[in-house]
């Protein structure tokens, strides 16, 4: 089995007043495990003063498990969309 990296974009939930990005960053980061090797977790401006997290994981390439981490992320206050930026096979 093949490993997958992800890069994803976390954009702040329009409806949460007070989003705190850094918050967001560090939840991320506790995420990983020996299935999620999360590499990078950035917090970086969008606009207007808002501002979004970019995360850089690795994982193996099985059935479910993208859509689990973005689930795992989601879960978190404040986490609105989750845009995958890019993926590619290693």
């Amino acid at each position: 089995m093949g490993m997958v990296a992800m890069t994803y974009k976390l954009n702040p939930d329009a409806d949460v007043e007070n989003i705190d990005p850094e918050d967001i960053a560090t939840y991320v980061r506790e995420l990983a495990n020996e299935v999620y090797d999360v590499q990078s977790v950035e917090v970086k401006p969008l606009a207007f003063g808002l501002k979004f997290v970019q995360v850089h994981v690795v994982m193996n390439d099985g059935p479910g498990l993208t859509d689990e981490f973005e689930s795992l992320m989601s879960a978190k206050e404040g986490v609105g969309e989750i845009e995958v930026l890019s993926m590619g096979l290693l």
